[in-house]
């Protein structure tokens, strides 16, 4: 069974950094980098936002308009981990962050990932808070 376990969230000051990681599990390590992967967040009383994504074709990379610059996705496909470093953050990044993978490369198209209800799989989320 697929899982997947966000963790390095908290609290942090604004113009702050944090590094969240997305530790996969029931791929074997042939398999996880055939997933296409998605971060994504939601602040309180919005939905879900796509904050970036790597399609697991041709790793590509795609960031939200306002993480660019500062947010950097990347993966370590031998751990099975993705990881999302945060930096220059700002009160408005406040929000839960999830992780969600799929096999179909297409939800990650240009300009961002597709809605987070088009992936398979999902985990279960790392709060964020930053402070001003």
């Amino acid at each position: 069974e697929v899982q997947l376990a966000e963790s390095g969230g908290g609290l942090v000051q604004v113009r702050g950094s944090l590094r969240l990681s997305c530790a996969a599990s029931g791929f074997t390590s042939d398999d996880f980098d055939d997933y296409t992967i998605g971060w994504f967040r939601q602040a309180p009383g919005k939905e879900h936002e796509g904050v970036s994504c790597i399609r697991s074709t041709d790793g590509t990379t795609y960031y939200a308009d306002s993480v660019k610059g500062r947010f950097t996705m990347s993966t370590d496909y031998a751990k099975n981990t993705v990881y999302l470093q945060m930096n220059d953050l700002k009160p408005e990044d406040t929000a839960i962050y999830y992780c969600a993978v799929d096999a179909d490369s297409y939800y990650c198209s240009d300009p961002g990932p597709f809605p987070i209800e088009e992936y398979g799989y999902r985990g279960q989320g790392t709060q964020v808070t930053v402070s001003s």
